[in-house]
């Protein structure tokens, strides 16, 4: 599995940005995605994930209510839709596959995933 992220950029703070990330592979539809983000000097950190078949997502408590993701199987991509974005919300945004079983505290690792993609710089000015 390939993963190319994409739609980082430079926003002010309350803008919106919409980052998608395209996957190869012809099982992406049993993939778990996930979005991490790592900010300067800060370990990666969970954003969000969604399930195969896009029924069930899981937000960070810092972007719940923000931040939406949704899939798209017949396009292999996954779409992370950050609203009210915040200085601290500055960060390497990565996408992330793998074939994990819905359970929270296993989808919040990034040990957890073995696919990731190159990352997307989101810088959030105040």
């Amino acid at each position: 599995v390939q993963l190319q992220a994409s739609g980082g950029g430079l926003v002010q703070a309350g803008d919106s940005l919409r980052l998608s990330c395209a996957a190869s592979g012809r099982t992406f539809s049993s993939w778990t995605m996930g979005w991490f983000r790592q900010a300067p000097g800060k370990e990666r950190e969970f954003v969000a994930a969604i399930s195969w078949d896009g029924g069930s997502t899981h937000y960070a408590d810092s972007v719940r209510g923000r931040f939406t993701i949704s899939r798209d199987n017949a396009k292999n991509t996954v779409n992370l839709q950050m609203n009210s974005l915040q200085p601290e919300d500055t960060a390497v945004y990565y996408c992330a596959a793998d074939l994990l079983r819905w359970y929270v505290p296993q989808l919040k690792r990034v040990s957890s995933y073995d696919y990731w993609g190159q990352g997307t710089l989101v810088t959030v000015s105040s």
